[in-house]
């Protein structure tokens, strides 16, 4: 296989979604076009939440036009779509690095229902904005038809299904702090690392951008635009032992050719 045409290992698609969900990142709901009001056209929850399954647990303001458009919907349920911006962890011209979109039926969640659904992100992630549910905030839960990822690994119809089989990657708790610090504080990690990009991309200004279980990811910031590279490790990690290691040898190969081009 030709150097140009070859593409380092990346997590799946529906990895690549499940791990967008559990960093979080910034949300957005979309109800759909034949229903959007334009007082309703885009709205930000107040808290939002994607659940193993796809289905996501949102919150917002009692008067938040979405919530009075959801509950005059025929049969209580309005078509929807919940985005998540993934951003990286460093200032970038362009900081957000992947996209995840999940359409389908929204519906507000009253009682013993909205009280279930608070305690199960409860579980999974504490939040004192939760205390508003039922005091001057609505729940709603988005339950998925489908779902779109997009970055630079390209765009990928996911299932619910795949959704849910998928495990986030193992590093993604943990993946904003190592960056920042690899950018703040050993800028020559990032030179050594530099080594590996494509030659006509040396001279531009490389950022951290991810990482992952399978390798690293580097940003270009050139004059003629920018560009996302990969940089394969030598074998899958899954501990913190493992990645210092492939890290570790990275900066010390002076040759690496599992790279993508940008």
């Amino acid at each position: 296989m030709s150097q140009a045409t070859y593409r380092p290992p990346a997590p799946t698609a529906a990895e690549r979604a499940r791990t967008i969900a559990v960093r979080g990142g910034r949300a957005a709901v979309l109800p759909g076009a034949d229903e959007a009001s334009a007082s309703a056209s885009r709205t930000v929850p107040m808290l939002h939440h994607v659940h193993a399954n796809g289905a996501a647990t949102l919150l917002f303001r009692d008067n938040d036009p979405l919530v009075e458009l959801a509950r005059q919907a025929p049969r209580g349920e309005l078509t929807g779509m919940l985005e998540l911006a993934d951003t990286a962890p460093v200032p970038l011209r362009e900081p957000v690095r992947g996209l995840l979109w999940i359409t389908g039926w929204l519906r507000v969640l009253d009682g013993e229902q909205a009280r279930s659904a608070v305690l199960e992100v409860v579980e999974a992630k504490p939040d004192p904005r939760l205390l508003d549910a039922g005091h001057g905030a609505t729940v709603l839960r988005l339950t998925p038809a489908s779902m779109v990822v997009a970055d630079a690994e390209g765009t990928s119809s996911v299932r619910p299904s795949e959704f849910g089989e998928a495990e986030p990657d193992p590093f993604c708790q943990h993946e904003d702090q190592w960056l920042r610090h690899l950018e703040l504080s050993h800028r020559d990690v990032v030179e050594l690392l530099s080594r590996h990009l494509p030659e006509h991309l040396r001279g531009g200004h490389v950022r951290p951008l991810g990482l992952d279980r399978l390798g690293l990811r580097l940003r270009v910031e050139a004059v003629e635009g920018d560009h996302d590279v990969r940089i394969a490790f030598a074998h899958p990690v899954s501990t913190p032992k493992e990645l210092s290691g492939e890290l570790r040898r990275l900066m010390g190969c002076p040759f690496l050719t599992q790279v993508q081009r940008g």
